[in-house]
């Protein structure tokens, strides 16, 4: 067990925090871990930091324009078909959406976030702990302002699985099971000591799929581990195994791959298992 602010003595108060994000819209999981952070008697939301250049529809068009070029289209919408879905459907969709709009004066919309007003601003909040999700890669002039650090989810086994999409790659390289980690936030990419991990098996499903269930998987390992700081006892572990390649968002043809190999695999039914 590796020793560190993570595990001071226990708070006799709710803990206060501070989300980090990024990006023209708040990812499904974040909504759902700012509707329980909101919700739960021992944690005090203290603000969202939250780094765009904008958080309209066409914002995040442009974004994901930029980002994957011809496949911005076609993905744009299966996004949108996807979120009109699941808020048709969920009844907790929108209790978060009723959740977020009460915190709204606490969400601040900030060009960087590592911009010396934005420090100071979060200085003054006097958080215990920071919390990543979907942020830009954090500084440690921002990073180590919380008391007790700052945890960040990373939707992948580690070491092995760092960087980009990495759900993806899991399924591409025909794991048996995709992970996700809760981990201190370090200088190193992907490399901080772990407090939750989990993992989701993979079999016939589909991406989206196992990106649900490791999005709600995540959730609740994130808010395992923000009890475990406030009550004094979380356990540090740094990362075992092999380090695996910085993977990257994949191309049109890695996505072709993907295809063939998922629907291979699902004509055999029998998915690689991995070593535990």
């Amino acid at each position: 067990m590796t020793t560190g602010p993570a595990n001071d003595t226990a708070l006799d108060r709710s803990i206060r925090v501070v989300v980090f994000t990024s990006g023209p819209a708040l990812e499904d999981g974040l909504r759902e871990l700012l509707y329980r952070l909101e919700s739960h008697p021992d944690i005090a939301l203290m603000g969202v930091i939250w780094e765009s250049e904008g958080t309209t529809l066409s914002d995040a068009w442009r974004d994901l324009r930029r980002r994957r070029g011809v496949l911005a289209p076609v993905l744009f919408a299966l996004e949108m078909t996807r979120r009109t879905r699941r808020w048709l459907r969920s009844a907790r969709q929108r209790q978060s959406g009723a959740v977020l709009s009460r915190i709204e004066d606490r969400v601040h919309v900030v060009a960087d976030m590592h911009a010396d007003p934005v420090l100071e601003e979060i200085r003054a909040l006097a958080p215990d702990l920071g919390l990543s999700y979907g942020s830009p890669i954090l500084r440690p002039a921002l990073f180590q302002i919380p008391s007790r650090g700052t945890l960040g989810i990373h939707h992948g086994k580690l070491p092995e699985y760092r960087g980009k999409k990495t759900p993806f790659w899991a399924i591409y390289s025909g794991e048996a099971y995709a992970g996700v980690t809760i981990q201190r936030v370090n200088a190193r990419l992907d490399a901080g000591e772990i407090v939750r991990e989990g993992e989701v098996r993979i079999g016939r499903r589909t991406l989206g799929a196992v990106w649900r269930r490791l999005e709600a998987l995540g959730v609740t390992l994130y808010m395992q581990a923000i009890l475990a700081i406030r009550d004094g006892c979380a356990d540090l572990e740094p990362p075992r195994g092999e380090k695996g390649p910085l993977y990257r968002d994949p191309t049109p043809r890695d996505i072709a791959i993907f295809w063939l190999r998922w629907l291979l695999r699902l004509a055999r039914g029998r998915p690689r298992e991995t070593a535990s």
